[in-house]
């Protein structure tokens, strides 16, 4: 699920999500994108996983959350069980929209 959420605070990035409960997990070096995770019941799977670029011209973070259902099966091959829409990413996604509108 994508959306944009505005940055009205004077914290870092990588600090206000780790307010909401994600882990710092990489960052893309060409695009400056940078990826998230929170586990849901304190373990590795399921998690939500967000990716996310953010303009600090405009302060605008455009993210990108999906749940990570299971690790991926086959080494070396990015591809997951992955949901992008539902309820439950639904949910998160306003989680984290209400947290930047306050």
């Amino acid at each position: 699920m994508k959306f944009v959420v505005k940055n009205i605070s004077r914290e870092n990035i990588q600090n206000l999500m780790r307010k909401l409960g994600y882990h710092f997990w990489g960052e893309k070096k060409e695009t400056k994108e940078m990826t998230f995770i929170r586990a849901i019941k304190g373990i590795s799977f399921p998690r939500f996983h967000v990716w996310l670029k953010e303009n600090k011209e405009t302060k605008e973070i455009f993210l990108n959350l999906h749940l990570d259902q299971k690790k991926p099966i086959y080494k070396n091959v990015p591809a997951h069980s992955g949901e992008y829409e539902g309820e439950v990413v639904g949910k998160e996604a306003e989680r984290i929209k209400n947290f930047f509108k306050n």
